[in-house]
């Protein structure tokens, strides 16, 4: 019985999609989706390029990946609501997508490139050695 609960969710969202798609024209896989993919994941891969300069930190160098994509999509999608185009949830969905991907390609260039750092040798150290005269401390640097 409780495996109805999810199965009901996913049938009241097919046929909402359905009934969206009938009503406003604007499909899921249209032209104008691969240009909201492909910009947003752009400005969030240059976001977080350019957080590579600021910050040593990964944390941050997505976050301002990510903010600048998504608030290109959401400000795209503003200006379409003035007026000036057409509103759209699913061009928004595609620029979420795309800042997902390029703040991923992106985090995966720079681990990628930067170097991995190494823990720092310590200038000396005891190193144990065993002999048949018996266990020894050697001071080694």
């Amino acid at each position: 019985m409780r495996r109805a609960g999810p199965a009901a969710c996913g049938l009241a969202l097919a046929l909402a999609a359905g009934a969206a798609r009938a009503q406003s024209g604007d499909e899921w896989l249209g032209a104008d989706k691969a240009l909201h993919f492909t910009a947003s994941a752009l400005i969030s891969g240059s976001g977080y390029a350019l957080g590579a300069w600021g910050f040593e930190a990964t944390a941050p160098r997505v976050l301002l990946g990510a903010g600048l994509g998504l608030a290109a999509g959401v400000g795209k999608e503003l200006v379409d609501l003035a007026g000036y185009g057409d509103p759209s949830w699913r061009d928004l969905a595609w620029d979420a997508l795309g800042v997902g991907v390029g703040v991923t390609a992106a985090w995966l260039v720079d681990r990628a490139l930067r170097p991995t750092a190494r823990p720092p040798r310590p200038a000396w150290m005891l190193v144990p050695s065993i002999a048949r005269a018996g266990a020894t401390l050697t001071l080694a640097w």
